[in-house]
């Protein structure tokens, strides 16, 4: 499997995604600059944190109307698992790959630490290694990770088991303690805390590297299956 770690100007955590899925992972993986980019060769894409664009207008909201998001939306809507993580949420929220939108943290704060979050759902491809209702500790860093959305959509959500993962203890005021949503289709899933972050026990956990085995175990399994 080879993913492509998509870089905006303004990404500052696309060397941690890569160093995950390449030095820890030990899977194929390239820095993909989004100019001019072809992303037909690979398997999976993710979509880093930071700060787009210098995060203008809205955190995400002109990064989602580059030219790579077609090619994004495209490998989106042939069942190919999309990731994005911080500022990769937003973006994929301001390009409507996945409903609702973030907001400036409830106390209007940037925070930066470990959280314990709630698995969800884990009959997806990015949660298979996971067991629901299972806690793990995942690293937030973000100033605009509170995620709203109207009564319609969350009752969507819930009705098609698209909330992945939850805050323990919510740091930012996001609607049903949502830390992390996955489309209708079930390849895209955005998030606000970072897996990339928690790969290495060094770091603090290494719950997040079990995501990255998740996806390239689902990828694996439809290969052989479509083989």
């Amino acid at each position: 499997m080879k993913f492509a770690v998509v870089v905006f100007p303004g990404s500052n955590c696309d060397r941690d995604m890569y160093h995950a899925v390449k030095d820890v992972l030990q899977a194929e993986a390239e820095l993909v600059w989004y100019e001019g980019s072809n992303l037909e060769q690979y398997d999976g894409i993710l979509i880093p944190g930071g700060f787009s664009y210098g995060d203008y207008l809205r955190s995400g909201a002109v990064a989602a109307t580059s030219n790579v998001m077609k090619q994004i939306k495209e490998h989106a809507a042939k069942g190919k698992p999309v990731l994005g993580v911080c500022n990769g949420f937003q973006i994929l929220t301001e390009a409507g790959l996945l409903p609702g939108a973030l907001m400036r943290n409830e106390k209007l704060s940037f925070m930066c630490h470990q959280e314990e979050l709630i698995v969800e759902n884990e009959h997806t491809p990015f949660t298979a290694s996971f067991n629901r209702g299972e806690v793990v500790r995942f690293p937030i860093a973000h100033g605009e990770g509170n995620y709203f959305c109207d009564e319609e959509t969350l009752k969507d959500l819930k009705a098609n088991n698209q909330i992945v993962f939850t805050y323990q203890n919510n740091p930012n005021g996001s609607v049903e303690n949502i830390a992390g949503i996955i489309n209708k289709q079930g390849n895209v899933l955005g998030m606000m805390p970072h897996p990339e972050r928690a790969v290495e026990k060094l770091l603090g956990s290494d719950d997040g590297l079990r995501l990255f085995q998740s996806i390239v175990q689902n990828w694996r399994d439809t290969y052989a299956t479509n083989a």
